[in-house]
């Protein structure tokens, strides 16, 4: 049985904020210490330490950012969708309360998610900065109009000098988010490659590489211009001209609580993909 749990929730939601401490008295009614946190703030990790369980409530950003703060403890993340497409979360509000007793129980399926690692590397005497990602890492400009050069190697091999808007690294999880908009491939969500996609970019390879999986991605940035290392959409790091990053996949996975069987992802894909195609045609008034 479950003893103790973390409720982490979109930081401006009061529908998520109110979920998330209806859920916590619900638990608690079953015996289960619960903790509530906006997802953001500054000692949420502090919770997460001996729980069993993290509920992430609102939208991908919240289970993104949940992903990376379960890194050090390998805790299982069930996500409640309370925004629009939910990739990455299981269950509707109503659903959540429907399966209350077998989340407590534990009686779930755990699905293992590949994550990516990047090491930055700014200078022959800087230290590496490491970072980790469950959707993707991005090296893109800083300034718009102002492409950058990116020389990509793969496993010690040169592949090309692109001058583009940035390169994606993205893994599975990834692949139906940023990658797949600059015309990646879909991967099947617990496959164990890397995907590298180029973003706009001129008189070079163009399309998407998928990688082995124990493949390393060397990338060395040139700009007069600035570039920018972003890690899930949500940590933004400046990077300097002459700067390496090496991407491979990480040591680190994330653990989802699943409830639907696993064929349901295409299903549910194609009907999250025709919702976004029908929202950008028909937005709301």
């Amino acid at each position: 049985m479950l003893s103790r749990a973390v409720i982490f929730h979109h930081p401006q939601s009061e529908g998520a904020a109110s979920l998330a401490r209806q859920l916590q008295r619900e638990m608690e009614r079953h015996h289960v210490t619960a903790a509530v946190s906006d997802v953001w703030a500054p000692d949420g990790p502090g919770h997460v330490d001996g729980a069993g369980l993290i509920v992430c409530i609102g939208g991908d950003g919240t289970v993104l950012r949940g992903a990376r703060i379960a890194i050090p403890h390998g805790t299982p993340i069930l996500g409640v969708n309370m925004g629009r497409l939910g990739f990455l979360t299981d269950m509707s509000p109503r659903d959540l309360f429907n399966h209350l007793e077998r989340i407590l129980a534990q009686d779930w399926r755990l699905e293992e998610r590949y994550m990516v690692r990047t090491d930055l590397i700014d200078g022959p005497d800087a230290p590496h900065t490491t970072f980790h990602g469950l959707n993707d890492i991005v090296i893109s400009r800083q300034s718009p109009g102002r492409p950058i050069y990116v020389d990509l190697r793969i496993d010690g091999a040169r592949v090309a000098n692109y001058r583009c808007d940035g390169i994606i690294v993205a893994t599975p999880t990834g692949s139906t988010g940023y990658s797949l908009s600059a015309g990646g491939p879909i991967l099947a969500p617990t496959e164990h490659h890397l995907v590298v996609t180029p973003v706009s970019a001129h008189l070079a390879l163009g399309r998407s590489l998928v990688l082995q999986p124990d493949s390393i991605v060397e990338m060395r940035v040139t700009s007069d211009h600035g570039a920018i290392l972003s890690v899930d959409g949500q940590e933004d790091l400046p990077v300097a001209s002459g700067s390496t990053l090496f991407a491979r996949s990480s040591e680190h996975v994330t653990r989802f609580v699943r409830f639907r069987d696993p064929s349901s992802f295409y299903a549910d894909l194609a009907e999250k993909l025709e919702f976004q195609l029908s929202s950008a045609m028909h937005p709301r008034a």
